[in-house]
This record gives structure tokens, sequence and C-alpha cells, in this order.
């Protein structure tokens, strides 16, 4: 693969042939997960995959994780290339070898396909399953209703009050105005936006930030939150509503968000925003005890 195939963001270029190629392009963005999925504000990154990985590779932006800075990766892969022996193996390796630079030392978490090779291995290797999570989906051929309150597009000037949203929104947030300000500069935020739901006396009471991956693409919700001061009000429907007028406008055939199980209302909170439940899924992890290969 030739230098100028390897995806180039921030200014950088990655060794080709190698996840960590992807991970060192992307922007340090700091937003935390829905309902409590990142404790720490650090990062997870997703990275696209199909049966040329090693000739080239895609990507997206990061997810968060609670386990701590860069200690998980999201992988995606072409649904005709998931049991590609050849290609899980390569990724398998990439990514759990601290020396590759993915995923360090310790307990660290990867997010797979339900059914890809990747996953049997992992469990060959000693990896385990972590804790369930709940994605949702809703279609946006339909149009979407009003939140019933005021909505704001997050510009510089009001990128504190965002941050602040996400601190009270989320326990042991570390999401500073900085941070925000990273995210707001790293390429894939070119076709995202952050939004907030005002309350009737002006207070930002809810945030959240969407991802498009291009007109008839799914989009993502992440993070979406409501100040700890101002739960159940109905403000969580609100901003998820307007979330997903935003992706719709953006061109995003459907819009997607994920959160634990356990949080049933978080759940609830989506299905009332038109979102429709879809089975779980389980990230997995590799128990701190085991050694790296």
């Amino acid at each position: 693969m030739s230098a100028r195939a390897v995806p180039r963001c921030c200014g950088r270029r990655g060794r080709p042939g190698r996840v960590s190629s992807l991970i060192g392009c992307l922007p340090e963005s700091s937003h935390p997960h829905h309902a409590g999925r990142s404790k720490t504000g650090c990062g997870r990154s997703v990275v696209v995959c199909d049966r040329r990985y090693g000739d080239r590779v895609g990507r997206t932006g990061n997810r968060r994780a609670e386990r701590g800075c860069g200690r998980a990766v999201a992988l995606t892969i072409a649904p005709d290339a998931r049991r590609d022996e050849e290609l899980a193996r390569r990724l398998v390796d990439d990514v759990t070898a601290p020396e590759r630079g993915v995923l360090p030392e310790g307990k660290v978490n990867i997010e797979s396909p339900v059914g890809a090779l990747v996953q049997d291995l992992l469990f060959e290797d000693g990896w385990k399953a972590d804790e369930p999570w709940t994605p949702l989906r809703r279609d946006l051929t339909e149009p979407v209703r009003d939140p019933g309150v005021r909505i704001e597009v997050v510009g510089p000037e009001r990128a504190h009050m965002f941050a602040a949203v996400v601190r009270a929104a989320f326990d042991g947030s570390t999401f500073t105005d900085e941070r925000r300000h990273a995210m707001a500069t790293g390429s894939p935020y070119a076709d995202a936006r952050c939004l907030l739901a005002f309350d009737e006396r002006g207070d930002a009471v809810a945030g959240v930030t969407v991802w498009s991956a291009g007109r008839g693409r799914p989009g993502l919700l992440e993070p979406m939150g409501v100040h700890r001061e101002h739960r159940r009000q109905g403000y969580g429907e609100a901003i998820s509503l307007a979330a997903a007028a935003a992706l719709q406008e953006l061109g995003s055939s459907s819009a997607l968000a994920c959160t634990p199980s356990s949080d049933v209302g978080a759940v609830a909170t989506y299905k009332s925003a038109g979102f429709r439940q879809r089975p779980e899924v389980r990230d997995q992890y590799r128990d701190p005890r085991i050694s790296c290969r």
C-alpha cells in the first residue's frame, strides 16, 4: 500500500497496513457516551475494515469508553468479510498487541460485529464478554415531530455551555471547553453537530452530538445527556427528537444510539422519541491477568 493511500487527517500519516496507522490520525475528542458510558471522558476509536485491510482502511470518529483513555476500540467489518480468516487474524494481531500502538496492556475492550470471526479468535485467546448494551434505531424517512423546547446548534460562543451540560450529565466526566474545541476541529466533525436544549428560563438542560456518515447513510447520537438537575422532565426525549431532526437535515437515512441495557430509563427515553430497540450486543474485554500477545 502506498503512503498516499492512508487516510490523511490532523496533518499526519500512519504506517501502512496497521490499525494503529488509523488510530494515530483520529482527533482527540472527549465526549462520553450516553447514560454514563464514559466515566473518564476518554476515547474509543472506531475502525472500519473490509477484505482489503492492509491495502485500504476507512475511518470515522471516536467513541467513548468508561475504562480509561485509549482502552477501547470499536471495529466494524464489511458483512461479506466478517468470516474472512486472514482479515480476522490480522485485525486481532494488530489490536491486541500493545507494541502496535492501538490498545495498551491491562484491561481493554473491543467491540466488533456479532458473528464476526474476530470474536471467536478473541474468545479463544481468553477474552470475555462484557455487560450487554442495547442499540436503538429510528427511521428518518418520515417527518420528525417538534421537540417542544428551544434547540440551538452549538457554536464557539456556546461551547462552554455544552461542556457544562456534559459534565453535569455524566458522573466523573472530565469534558472541558478545550476538549469540545478539539472535537469540533477534528475532520470527522465536518458532518457533525452539537445541540443544546433550553428550558423556559433559558437554562441549558440537555445536549447531544450527532454524527452523520453522509447522505443516505445512518447517523449516530453520541453523547446524549440531560443535566442531573433537570431530569425526568422530558428533556431527554426532546433532545433525542432534535438530534433525529438534525440528522434528517444532514441527509441521514436513520438515527442510531446505544446505551447500557441496565439503564432502562435511557432505553425508554429513546423509545419515546421514536427509536426502536434492537437485539443486545456485548463488547469483549481482556482480563488484566491475561498476558498480551
